[in-house]
Protein backbone atom coordinates (compact mmCIF):
# COMPACT_ATOMS: atom_id res chain seq x y z
CA UNK A 1 0.00 0.00 0.00
CA UNK A 2 1.30 3.47 -0.63
CA UNK A 3 1.50 6.33 1.51
CA UNK A 4 -0.19 9.59 1.16
CA UNK A 5 3.15 11.50 -0.17
CA UNK A 6 3.56 8.42 -2.46
CA UNK A 7 0.05 8.40 -4.19
CA UNK A 8 0.13 12.80 -4.27
CA UNK A 9 3.65 12.61 -6.25
CA UNK A 10 1.86 9.68 -9.03
CA UNK A 11 -1.47 11.96 -8.83
CA UNK A 12 0.82 14.92 -10.19
CA UNK A 13 2.01 12.79 -13.10
CA UNK A 14 -1.46 12.40 -13.88
CA UNK A 15 -1.93 8.47 -12.64
CA UNK A 16 -5.11 8.36 -12.73
CA UNK A 17 -5.29 4.78 -10.68
CA UNK A 18 -3.02 6.93 -7.59
CA UNK A 19 -5.61 9.21 -7.90
CA UNK A 20 -8.45 6.84 -7.47
CA UNK A 21 -6.33 5.22 -4.20
CA UNK A 22 -5.94 8.97 -2.81
CA UNK A 23 -9.94 9.71 -3.43
CA UNK A 24 -10.82 6.36 -1.59
CA UNK A 25 -9.12 7.28 1.14
CA UNK A 26 -9.91 11.08 1.65
CA UNK A 27 -13.46 11.53 -0.17
CA UNK A 28 -15.49 10.24 2.56
CA UNK A 29 -13.73 12.31 5.28
CA UNK A 30 -13.96 15.47 3.19
CA UNK A 31 -17.70 15.31 2.49
CA UNK A 32 -17.81 14.90 6.56
CA UNK A 33 -15.80 17.47 7.17
CA UNK A 34 -17.53 20.07 4.87
CA UNK A 35 -21.46 18.73 6.55
CA UNK A 36 -19.60 20.08 10.36
CA UNK A 37 -18.96 23.18 7.94
CA UNK A 38 -21.60 23.63 5.71
CA UNK A 39 -24.50 21.57 8.09
CA UNK A 40 -26.15 20.80 4.18
CA UNK A 41 -25.89 17.45 2.65
CA UNK A 42 -26.29 18.57 -0.91
CA UNK A 43 -23.43 21.73 -0.22
CA UNK A 44 -21.51 19.31 1.54
CA UNK A 45 -21.52 17.18 -1.61
CA UNK A 46 -20.43 19.31 -3.77
CA UNK A 47 -17.85 21.21 -1.55
CA UNK A 48 -16.21 17.45 -1.35
CA UNK A 49 -16.32 16.82 -5.30
CA UNK A 50 -15.11 20.24 -5.72
CA UNK A 51 -12.23 20.02 -3.10
CA UNK A 52 -11.08 16.19 -4.89
CA UNK A 53 -11.21 17.93 -7.90
CA UNK A 54 -9.08 20.75 -7.12
CA UNK A 55 -6.52 17.84 -5.51
CA UNK A 56 -6.33 16.38 -8.58
CA UNK A 57 -5.59 19.79 -10.72
CA UNK A 58 -2.89 20.89 -7.86
CA UNK A 59 -1.25 17.72 -7.29
CA UNK A 60 1.73 18.72 -8.63
CA UNK A 61 2.22 21.80 -6.54
CA UNK A 62 2.17 19.94 -3.38
CA UNK A 63 5.21 20.65 -2.01
CA UNK A 64 5.39 18.07 1.37
CA UNK A 65 6.12 20.95 4.02
CA UNK A 66 2.73 19.23 5.48
CA UNK A 67 1.08 15.80 6.01
CA UNK A 68 -0.65 15.16 3.26
CA UNK A 69 -3.81 15.23 5.47
CA UNK A 70 -3.50 18.98 6.11
CA UNK A 71 -3.34 19.58 2.95
CA UNK A 72 -6.34 17.88 1.64
CA UNK A 73 -8.22 19.29 4.31
CA UNK A 74 -7.10 22.97 4.09
CA UNK A 75 -8.69 22.64 0.08
CA UNK A 76 -11.79 21.31 1.27
CA UNK A 77 -12.65 24.04 3.85
CA UNK A 78 -11.62 26.85 1.14
CA UNK A 79 -14.07 24.90 -1.12
CA UNK A 80 -16.77 24.93 1.84
CA UNK A 81 -16.48 28.19 2.44
CA UNK A 82 -16.32 29.47 -1.41
CA UNK A 83 -19.79 27.94 -1.53
CA UNK A 84 -20.89 29.78 1.76
CA UNK A 85 -19.71 32.73 -0.44
CA UNK A 86 -21.55 31.92 -3.50
CA UNK A 87 -24.71 31.01 -1.27
CA UNK A 88 -24.44 34.72 0.10
CA UNK A 89 -24.04 36.37 -3.36
CA UNK A 90 -26.83 34.58 -4.41
CA UNK A 91 -28.92 35.61 -1.69
CA UNK A 92 -29.73 31.91 -0.17
CA UNK A 93 -28.88 30.50 2.99
CA UNK A 94 -28.07 26.75 3.00
CA UNK A 95 -31.18 24.92 4.39
CA UNK A 96 -30.36 22.95 7.02
CA UNK A 97 -33.45 20.97 6.93
CA UNK A 98 -32.20 19.18 4.20
CA UNK A 99 -29.53 17.54 6.81
CA UNK A 100 -30.82 14.08 6.70
CA UNK A 101 -29.40 12.09 9.75
CA UNK A 102 -27.54 9.17 9.03
CA UNK A 103 -29.43 5.85 7.38
CA UNK A 104 -27.53 3.71 9.77
CA UNK A 105 -29.19 3.11 13.13
CA UNK A 106 -27.58 5.55 15.59
CA UNK A 107 -27.34 4.56 19.64
CA UNK A 108 -28.47 7.25 22.11
CA UNK A 109 -25.09 8.83 23.44
CA UNK A 110 -24.29 9.27 19.64
CA UNK A 111 -27.15 11.25 18.75
CA UNK A 112 -26.54 13.29 22.13
CA UNK A 113 -23.31 13.77 20.83
CA UNK A 114 -24.26 14.93 17.68
CA UNK A 115 -26.93 17.49 19.12
CA UNK A 116 -24.23 18.71 21.16
CA UNK A 117 -22.31 19.06 18.40
CA UNK A 118 -24.79 21.11 16.81
CA UNK A 119 -24.91 23.64 19.53
CA UNK A 120 -21.71 24.96 19.35
CA UNK A 121 -20.61 27.77 17.30
CA UNK A 122 -18.96 26.72 14.14
CA UNK A 123 -15.33 28.03 14.75
CA UNK A 124 -15.87 25.47 17.68
CA UNK A 125 -17.41 22.77 15.40
CA UNK A 126 -14.84 22.57 13.05
CA UNK A 127 -11.86 22.34 15.73
CA UNK A 128 -13.68 19.52 17.42
CA UNK A 129 -13.79 17.64 13.96
CA UNK A 130 -10.33 18.39 13.17
CA UNK A 131 -9.11 16.82 16.37
CA UNK A 132 -11.66 13.79 17.28
CA UNK A 133 -12.89 12.32 14.17
CA UNK A 134 -9.50 13.26 12.00
CA UNK A 135 -6.69 12.95 14.92
CA UNK A 136 -5.18 16.63 13.50
CA UNK A 137 -2.97 18.03 16.15
CA UNK A 138 -3.22 21.53 17.27
CA UNK A 139 -0.70 22.72 14.83
CA UNK A 140 -1.48 20.96 12.16
CA UNK A 141 -5.48 22.54 12.51
CA UNK A 142 -3.84 25.39 12.87
CA UNK A 143 -2.31 25.37 9.81
CA UNK A 144 -5.86 24.24 8.11
CA UNK A 145 -7.22 27.43 9.90
CA UNK A 146 -5.11 29.95 8.84
CA UNK A 147 -5.44 30.74 12.87
CA UNK A 148 -2.41 31.07 15.30
CA UNK A 149 -2.01 27.60 17.75
CA UNK A 150 -3.58 29.01 21.02
CA UNK A 151 -6.65 30.09 18.89
CA UNK A 152 -7.03 26.94 18.38
CA UNK A 153 -6.46 25.45 21.77
CA UNK A 154 -8.43 28.34 23.53
CA UNK A 155 -11.31 27.14 20.67
CA UNK A 156 -11.45 23.48 21.78
CA UNK A 157 -11.54 24.98 25.82
CA UNK A 158 -14.95 26.56 25.25
CA UNK A 159 -16.10 23.70 23.16
CA UNK A 160 -15.02 21.31 25.73
CA UNK A 161 -16.62 23.11 28.05
CA UNK A 162 -20.03 24.28 26.27
CA UNK A 163 -20.14 20.44 25.37
CA UNK A 164 -19.98 19.30 28.86
CA UNK A 165 -22.65 21.85 29.74
CA UNK A 166 -25.08 20.30 26.77
CA UNK A 167 -23.79 17.41 27.78
CA UNK A 168 -24.87 17.28 31.50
Amino acid sequence: MLSDQQLVRRVAAEDEDAFRDLYDRYADRVFRYGLTLLRNRHLAEEAAQEAMIAVWKSARRFEGRSKVSTWVFGIARNKALDLIRREKRGDRVPDVSLVTPDPAPTLRKQELVQHALGELPESQREVVFLTFYEGLSYGEISGILGIPEGTVKSRMFHAKRRLAEVLS
